[in-house]
Order: C-alpha cells, then structure tokens, then sequence
C-alpha cells in the first residue's frame, strides 16, 4: 500500500491507535477522516491536526454506519481506503451470569459486527478506486484470547477469520484486505479493567505499534503484528496453547 495520496476513513479515529494511524497518514500526504461517537473528542483530534476530517458515528447502529457511508460517498469521491479500528474491551465474568454483559457496550456490535457492515457498505465505494484496501484492527487476544475478557477476544478471533475470508473475496475485483494485530498498547481501551489490574501499563505506546504497522502497511504484509502479537500470527496450536496457560493461570 502507498502511504500517500490516499483518501482514508477511520473509525475510532479520535483516540488511541486510530488517532496514531489518522496522523502518520497525515504526515504521508494522504486527506484523512475520522469517525467516533464522542463529539468532543473528534473536536480535539481535529483541533491538534486542522487538515483531518470529523463525523460523529456510533459504529453499533446500522443506519449510522449507512449513514456514514451515504456521507462519505458523496463527500470523498476519491476514498480508497477503510481502517475499521473502532473498539470496544470490557472484562466480563460468566461465573457470575449474564448480568454483566448486558449492562455495558456491546463488545458483539462494535467489534465485529460493525466491520462487517462498513466492508460491504463501502466495498462499493472502493471498487474501481486507486489501490483500495480494508484495513481491519483485530488484536493477539483473537489468537490467544483472555479468560477476563471472553467477548472482546471472541470478537477479535471473528475478525480475525472475516479478514482472511474477505481477502480471499476481495482479491479477484483489486481490493487488498489488511489486517492489524496489536498486542497490549497503552491507549484507553477499557479504562475500568485497566484500573482493576492496578492501571496497567503495557510499555508500548500507539504511536510505536503504529509506526510499525504503517511499515507493515507499505510493504503489503496482509497479517501485521509486533512484538508479542509478531509470534501469534505463526505460532502452533501447542505453542499458542502454551501461551494461554501463561496468560490465564491467575485470570
């Protein structure tokens, strides 16, 4: 993928990974939008960067995203590229019902039902188009998922599989489909769970896993990692199996 002379649309683009990726495209020379359901947000992101492109969007709703994509059609005729970044992590214990995972986000929704609406809302919209491509942020815990965050890696997995199964789609009519795979970044991704864990911190910022997933992007690596999630994406079944005892013996 070039970097530049791109028209990209990102979803959770306001904050976290999203806002690294809208900047280092920005920086390439490609015209940026960012989407999120948070207004003032957007309104920060676009105050530090003046070139991007807001909308206000909650990627849970079909008639959002449709709407969306209406908007961006008619006001980006040169849009080539689709970043679903957008998420949503929660730790959930089943031992205690269901109880918890209907009191929050929609992990279902954000995660993995909205990429799959946005790729074929858009698919449209990018065919034809200069060097057009998806790129789909899914995470190491869709490889090795976490026993205190059951729904998030299910969603991560299912967007791991539509990634792969959508390449294969996508391929015949020129649309590259990418996939991201980060491992633990320090973002605000579930703040609450966070805090639990005595507000964990990662050591890796989104501006270091971004600049190596924007290589990754430019080299067309379909499968992108770094660090811990590099070793996921070639890993055995024993060894993967390995990794989530490691993971998960104190959840």
């Amino acid at each position: 993928m070039k970097l530049s002379g791109n028209t990209v649309l990102i979803t959770g683009g306001a904050t976290g990974i999203g806002l690294a990726m809208a900047q280092a495209f920005l920086r390439a020379g490609s015209e940026v939008v960012i989407c999120g359901r948070r207004q003032e947000k957007l309104a920060q992101a676009q105050a530090d960067n003046p070139s991007l492109h807001i909308r206000a969007c909650d990627v849970s709703q079909l008639s959002e995203c449709q709407a969306l994509a209406q908007w961006a059609g008619e006001r980006f005729s040169n849009l080539n590229v689709l970043v679903n970044n957008a998420g949503v992590q929660r730790d959930i214990d089943f031992t205690h019902g269901l109880d918890a995972f209907l009191a929050g986000a929609n992990e279902i929704r954000v995660n993995l039902e909205a990429p799959i609406m946005l790729a074929g809302l858009f698919v449209p919209l990018l065919a034809g188009k200069r060097e057009p491509a998806i790129v789909n942020v899914s995470s190491g815990l869709g490889f090795v998922p976490a026993a205190r965050m059951p729904v998030y890696s299910a969603t991560k997995a299912g967007l791991h599989a539509f990634s792969m199964a959508l390449r294969r789609q996508l391929t015949p009519i020129g649309i590259k489909v990418f996939e991201i795979v980060p491992p633990a970044v320090d973002t605000d991704l579930n703040p609450a769970g966070r805090a639990q864990r005595g507000n964990f911190k990662a050591g890796l910022s989104a501006e270091e896993f971004t600049a190596a997933a924007m290589k990754g992007l430019e080299a067309d690596a379909f499968e992108i990692g770094y660090g811990m999630s590099a070793g996921m994406l070639t890993a055995s079944r024993d060894d993967l199996n390995a990794a989530f005892e490691r993971m998960n013996g104190r959840w």
